[in-house]
C-alpha cells in the first residue's frame, strides 16, 4: 500500500486584495505542507477565479485530502468547483490578517472560510477548519494530526484482521458484520477455529517452537515458576499463532480464549496475546472484534502498545476506575518498579499468564462501539495512576480527567457501552475527532 497521502492544495484569492501578502502565504504554506505530507499537488500560482480552480482540479485524480486555503477572501463559487468534482475529505484553512492597525483589510481570509464552510454545510459535507499561518506551531500540529488520521483511514482499507474462533456465550457484543466492516473501514477478516490453532501447535517440532521461549524470557520475570510442560504448550501456541499471522498477512487479531484453550490444550492463550501486543500486532481476547479494531486505532495514534481490559471496580480512595484483564497485557506497559511478572490464570490456575500493574501517565480510554444507527466511538481523557497490581492478572487505575469516577461509571453503563475498553497512553483525542468526523462516526466524550 502507498504509505503517502495524495494531497491537493488549493490556494485561492482575489486580485482586489493584497497579492504580495497572499503570495507570501501561499509559498510558505506549500513548504510547510510538503514537510508534513511529502509531495503535494498544487498550482504554481494563486487561483484567482473559479475557472482557474476548475482547470487545476481537472488535472487531478481524486485526492485523499483537499486543503482549501482562503488565501484572501473568495466566494462559495470557488468551493463548488471542487465539490462537483470530488468527494474527498476537505480542510478549510484561513490565514491571519497581516495587521490590525486601523488601515486596509488586506486579506479577509476568515470571511472566505465562513463562506466555504457554509457551502459545505449546505451540501452535507464534513470538513475540518484550521486557522493560522503556516509558521504557527499549532497549525503544523493540526496538519500532522490530520495526516495521521487520514493515513490510518487509508491503512484500514487494506487491513486484514485474524479471527480465532467465536465469541464465548454472552459475549455477542464482540461480533461485527463483516460486510459492515468492509463498507465503513475496508477491513477484511480471515477466520480460523481455535481447534485448528491447537492442532497446528500440537504438530510442531521442537526446532520450530523452542526459539520463541527466549522472547518471553527476555521480557518477563518468573517464567521458571511455570512447569516446563506449560512453557512448552505456550511456545507451541505462540508459534502457531505467528504462523497464522504470517500466512494471511494479519495485522491485528481477535482471539477466542476460554474455555477452549484451557480444556482443549491445557494452557491459556493470554501470554501469546501479550507478546503479539508487544510486537505491534494488536490482539484482543474473547474474540472481541470491536475491541481489537479499537486497539489498532489507539495504538496507531499513540504510537505504542495499548491495554485491553474490563472496568471491574471503582477505587473511591483515589477516585479511579480499575481496568483489569486475566493476563494478556503487553509487557512494555508494566510498571518499571516490578516489571512484567509471570503467573497462572486466576480462575483456571494454569499458566503462563502476565501479572503486573501498568505504568502511570496521561491516557485516553477509548472504545469503538455499536450504536442504534451504526458505529459510535467512546473517548475519555484521564490519568493512569501509579498503582500496583490490583488483582491477579494485569490492571491499571484511571482517574477521569473531570473526576467523579462513580458518576462516570454510572453514565457509561447507562449509555450501554460494551464491557471492554482500551487504555492508550497520551492524549489522542484530536486524532480521534478527525478520524470519526471523516468516517461519519459519532464520537462521544466523557
Amino acid at each position: 500500500m502507498d504509505r503517502k497521502l495524495n494531497v491537493a492544495f488549493f490556494a485561492n484569492g482575489r486580485l482586489t486584495f493584497s497579492v504580495p501578502d497572499a503570495e507570501a502565504n501561499r509559498k510558505a504554506s506549500v513548504g510547510m505542507l510538503e514537510n508534513v505530507f511529502g509531495r503535494i499537488l498544487t498550482s504554481e500560482e494563486l487561483l484567482t477565479a473559479p475557472e482557474m480552480v476548475g482547470k487545476f482540479a481537472d488535472t487531478l485524480t481524486p485526492p485523499d485530502l483537499i486543503i482549501y486555503q482562503c488565501t484572501t477572501f473568495i466566494g462559495a463559487d470557488f468551493m463548488t468547483e471542487i465539490t462537483r468534482r470530488f468527494k474527498s475529505p476537505i480542510v478549510i484553512w484561513s490565514v491571519r490578517e497581516p495587521s490590525i492597525d486601523g488601515g486596509r483589510l488586506k486579506l479577509n481570509s476568515l470571511t472566505g472560510a465562513f463562506s466555504a464552510g457554509n457551502c459545505l454545510f449546505a451540501q452535507g459535507i464534513q470538513f475540518r477548519f484550521v486557522f493560522g499561518n503556516p509558521e504557527d506551531t499549532t497549525v503544523v500540529e493540526q496538519f500532522k494530526k490530520i495526516e495521521a488520521s487520514l493515513m490510518l483511514i487509508k491503512r484500514l482499507k487494506s487491513l486484514v484482521i485474524g479471527v480465532v474462533g467465536t465469541q464465548p456465550p454472552g459475549f455477542s457484543f464482540g461480533t461485527i458484520d463483516p460486510s459492515l466492516l468492509s463498507d465503513v473501514f475496508g477491513i477484511r477478516l480471515v477466520q480460523t477455529e481455535a481447534a485448528e490453532i491447537m492442532k497446528e501447535a500440537a504438530a510442531l517440532s521442537s526446532e520450530e517452537y523452542l526459539p520463541v521461549l527466549s522472547e518471553l524470557k527476555n521480557r518477563s520475570n518468573g517464567l521458571d515458576t511455570i512447569p516446563s510442560k506449560n512453557q512448552e504448550k505456550y511456545a507451541r501456541l505462540r508459534k502457531a499463532y505467528q504462523n497464522f499471522i504470517d500466512r494471511n498477512g494479519v495485522q491485528a487479531i481477535a482471539s477466542r480464549c476460554w474455555p477452549d484453550f484451557f480444556t482443549g490444550f491445557g494452557a491459556p492463550v493470554c501470554t501469546v496475546l501479550s507478546m503479539l501486543n508487544d510486537n505491534g500486532i494488536p490482539a484482543s481476547c474473547e474474540t472481541d472484534l470491536g475491541g481489537v479494531i479499537t486497539m489498532l486505532i489507539a495504538s496507531a495514534f499513540s504510537k505504542r502498545a495499548v491495554y485491553f481490559g474490563d472496568p471491574v471496580a471503582i477505587d473511591e480512595s483515589c477516585d479511579g476506575i480499575v481496568f483489569w484483564h486475566c493476563g494478556a497485557g503487553a509487557t512494555c506497559l508494566a510498571r518499571k518498579k516490578e516489571g512484567a511478572g509471570i503467573g497462572v490464570h486466576p480462575n483456571r490456575k494454569i499458566g503462563p499468564t502476565m501479572e503486573f500493574g501498568l505504568q502511570a501517565g496521561e491516557v485516553t480510554v477509548v472504545r469503538l462501539g455499536k450504536g442504534k444507527n451504526g458505529f459510535r466511538f467512546f473517548a475519555m481523557h484521564g490519568k493512569a495512576l501509579d498503582e500496583p497490581q490490583k488483582f491477579f492478572g494485569t490492571s491499571v487505575v484511571v482517574r477521569p480527567a473531570k473526576g467523579n469516577a462513580s458518576g462516570k461509571i454510572r453514565e457509561i453503563t447507562e449509555d450501554g457501552w460494551e464491557p471492554h475498553f482500551v487504555v492508550a497512553y497520551g492524549d489522542i483525542m484530536e486524532e480521534l475527532k478527525i478520524f470519526c468526523q471523516y468516517l461519519s462516526i459519532e464520537l462521544i466524550e466523557y
